[in-house]
């Protein structure tokens, strides 16, 4: 199954005479992180299958600057950024996509005003906008009938006002789809954003990520799904708290779609 993985870089298909029709932005999260390599897949095995092409940066890509940016070194952002835009630019990328919200709203809404002007999906906008124009086919699947929660990333729900294109992706399931107290404009953070996800927690009486898990888990879900890694990360550790790992599972969207085509 891996084998069929193909993944060109921007420096290989330029080699070759050639442009992508769209730049997969993988990010630290995707790239490095064992458990975000499986969503990185799922993407990928989803661009190979609707024919769209496509291609990474590889090696020229860096960290987007989000961290450092949300943890107050702008100057460590702006430094970052312009690294990136000028590769960017060099490749005269013009439509780019990324599982991470947080890579999705930098280059989104922050990279413009240092000249890095693109347009930038999520991969559950493209996900769906595949669906629509029919390059792929989602009919119920491995996860039919199962109970699913959807927890709202805060760079893609509030930060973008993106809701229903990955509660419309899973509905194509044929799941019943249960949602949580708090969600869409009311949703409620796992946890990690801010640079949270890489210190230790200040002083509460619980951790956010152990709420966050414990008002999905009201509900007897079987899969809790985001669209996020730094969610997933926080999510699966929430669900590790509470020994529910037999259980409940959690899934990317895009891990969902991958899985019920057979990808």
């Amino acid at each position: 199954m891996e084998d069929k993985i193909k993944v060109p870089t921007m420096a290989e298909m330029l080699a070759n005479g050639e442009s992508p029709d769209i730049l997969f932005w993988v990010g630290c999260m995707g790239s490095f992180d064992e458990r975000s390599q499986k969503i990185t897949k799922a993407v990928v095995k989803i661009l190979n299958h609707a024919g769209i092409k496509f291609a990474v940066l590889g090696t020229e890509e860096s960290c987007n600057g989000d961290p450092a940016k949300r943890s107050g070194n702008e100057f460590l952002f702006q430094m970052m950024a312009m690294n990136n835009i000028t590769i960017l630019n060099g490749y005269n990328v013009k439509k780019i996509v990324t599982a991470c919200p947080h890579c999705f709203n930098t280059i989104k809404n922050e990279y413009p005003e240092l000249g890095g002007n693109y347009e930038v999906l999520h991969h559950t906008e493209l996900i769906q906008s595949l669906i629509n124009d029919g390059k792929i086919k989602v009919e119920g699947g491995s996860f039919k009938g199962q109970k699913i929660t959807f927890h709202d990333p805060c760079y893609l729900g509030r930060g973008n006002d993106i809701y229903e294109a990955p509660r419309n992706i899973i509905e194509k399931l044929d799941v019943e789809l249960i949602e949580m107290k708090r969600s869409r404009a009311k949703g409620f953070c796992c946890g990690a954003g801010g640079g949270q996800m890489f210190k230790e927690p200040e002083k509460g009486n619980k951790d956010v990520n152990i709420e966050r898990t414990e008002e999905a888990l009201s509900l007897n879900p079987q899969i809790i799904a985001t669209g996020c890694p730094f969610c997933m990360t926080m999510m699966t550790d929430g669900i590790k708290n509470k020994d529910k790992e037999n259980e409940v599972k959690v899934y990317d969207v895009a891990e969902l779609i991958a899985n019920a085509m057979d990808l």
